[in-house]
C-alpha cells in the first residue's frame, strides 16, 4: 500500500533523544504509543541516516562543529571552552556527543529529504525540533538546529519556505537564522511575559534588511485556551499562507504548550495543536512535522500520538483507551489518551489579541505586495 506520510523511528535515534536533559525517556514512550495504536499501518518507517560534518555546517560553524567533533575524542584540554559554545548549564555535555548530533540533526535531514524526493506529502519526526540552537552555540537543550538544516535542504527543492512554531517558547534559533532574508518566513506562537525563556520574540520583531515583514511573532500570554489559541492560529497562519505563497511548510509541535507542562503557562489540550495541523493540512504543500518542547512525559505522547493520528487521517478511528504498552503505567491514574484543560487564569484580553491581529495583518499586507512584485 502507497503512504502519503513517512515516519521517523529508529532505535538508535531514541537512545540519542533520552540523552537531552529533561527529557530522559520521552522519546520512547511517544514511539511506543503510536506504535500501540497501530499507526505505524498507515505510515512508511523511515530509519535515519545520520548527517554529515558538510550538512552541520550548511548552517552551523565550522568552529563549533569542529568543537564537537573534538568533544568527542575526549579531548579534556578544551573543555574550558565549553561555555563559549552554549555547553555546561542546559545543555550538558553528553556521551558520545557526534554521534548524538549526528542522529539528531540527521532524523530531520532524513525526513526533509522524503519530501524532496515526492514521494511523500508528509513527513514526521518527533525526535526533532530543537529551535534555540544558533549557529554557532547550543542553547535551551538544543545542541544542534535541525530545523534550520532541514530548511535549507528543503529550500534546494522548493524555493520559499513557511516556518510555524507551535512552541510555548519562541523559536529565536530558526527566526535569528532568516530576519535578513524573505526566503523563508517565519511564525512563532509563543507565551511572551517578563523574564520567561529565551525573552525574545515581541510583536514589533518583524525582521531586518531584505527580510523585514518576513518575521511573524504572536506573543501570548499566560493561559490561552483552546478556543482563542485556534481562532487565531486560522486567521494569522492562513493569512500568512496566502500572503507568502509558500510552496512548502516546516511545522514545529512543541507540546509544552499544553496544560500541565512543568515549564510552560498555557491552558491547551492537544485539541489545540490538532486543529492547527489540519489546517496547515488543508493547504496541500509538502509538509514537515517536528516535535520541540515538552516535559510532561506522558502528555507530549498523548500530543503526538495524536497528531500522528491526524496527520495519516486515523483521528476517526483512535481509541480514547491507552492500549497495551511498555509505559502504561506512566499514563494513569485515568489511562486515556484525553487530556483535560485546567483552570489556570487567562490574561490574554481580546484587546490583545485584536491588537496582535490587527498589527500583523497590515504587516502581511506588505508580505503580499513585496511577494507580488519580487518573484522569489
Amino acid at each position: 500500500m502507497d503512504h502519503n506520510v513517512c515516519y521517523i523511528s529508529d532505535s538508535q535515534l531514541i537512545e540519542e533523544c533520552s540523552k537531552i536533559p529533561n527529557i530522559g525517556e520521552r522519546a520512547y514512550l511517544v514511539d511506543s504509543l503510536i506504535k500501540a495504536c497501530n499507526l505505524f499501518d498507515h505510515m512508511d518507517i523511515l530509519n535515519v541516516i545520520p548527517s554529515t560534518y558538510e550538512d552541520l555546517i550548511a548552517f552551523h560553524s565550522s568552529a563549533y562543529i569542529d568543537f564537537l567533533q573534538k568533544l568527542d575524542d575526549n579531548n579534556s584540554s578544551i573543555l574550558e571552552d565549553e561555555e563559549e559554545y552554549g555547553l555546561g548549564y542546559d545543555c550538558p555535555v553528553v556521551k558520545n556527543i557526534w554521534k548524538f548530533v549526528t542522529y539528531i540533526s540527521g532524523a530531520s535531514l532524513t525526513a526533509a529529504q522524503a519530501l524532496t524526493s515526492m514521494q511523500f506529502k508528509f513527513s514526521i519526526n518527533w525526535c526533532g525540533g530543537w529551535h534555540h540552537a544558533l549557529r554557532d552555540s547550543a542553547q535551551g537543550f538544543c545542541y544542534i538546529n535541525d530545523i534550520v538544516l532541514s530548511i535549507e535542504m528543503l529550500r534546494k527543492t522548493f524555493g520559499r519556505i513557511l516556518y510555524i512554531d507551535l512552541d510555548v517558547h519562541h523559536g529565536n534559533g530558526v527566526e535569528f537564522a532568516y530576519m535578513s532574508t524573505d526566503r523563508v518566513l517565519t511564525l512563532s506562537l509563543h507565551q511572551y511575559e517578563p523574564g520567561f525563556y529565551p525573552t525574545s520574540g515581541s510583536l514589533n520583531d518583524i525582521g531586518i534588511d531584505k527580510g523585514k515583514y518576513f518575521t511573524v511573532n504572536v506573543p501570548l500570554k499566560e493561559g490561552i485556551t483552546d478556543d482563542k489559541y485556534i481562532s487565531l492560529f486560522y486567521k494569522i497562519s492562513n493569512m500568512v499562507n496566502s500572503s507568502y505563497s509558500p510552496n512548502c511548510i516546516v511545522v514545529q509541535c512543541g507540546a509544552d504548550s499544553l496544560v500541565g507542562d512543568p515549564i510552560g503557562g498555557f491552558n491547551l489540550t492537544p485539541k489545540s495543536l490538532a486543529e492547527c495541523v489540519k489546517n496547515v493540512m488543508k493547504w496541500e504543500k509538502p509538509t514537515l512535522f517536528l516535535g520541540g518542547g515538552g516535559y510532561n512525559k506522558a502528555n507530549v505522547a498523548r500530543c503526538w500520538t495524536y497528531l500522528t493520528a491526524v496527520i495519516t487521517g486515523q483521528d476517526d478511528t483512535l481509541c480514547t483507551d491507552i492500549p497495551d504498552n511498555k509505559y502504561f503505567s506512566n499514563y494513569g491514574p485515568d489511562f486515556t489518551l484525553d487530556i483535560n484543560p485546567g483552570n489556570r487564569r487567562d490574561y490574554n484580553t481580546p484587546d490583545h489579541l485584536d491588537n496582535i491581529f490587527n498589527i500583523i495583518t497590515n504587516n502581511m499586507k506588505i508580505v503580499k505586495e513585496l511577494v507580488s512584485s519580487q518573484p522569489i
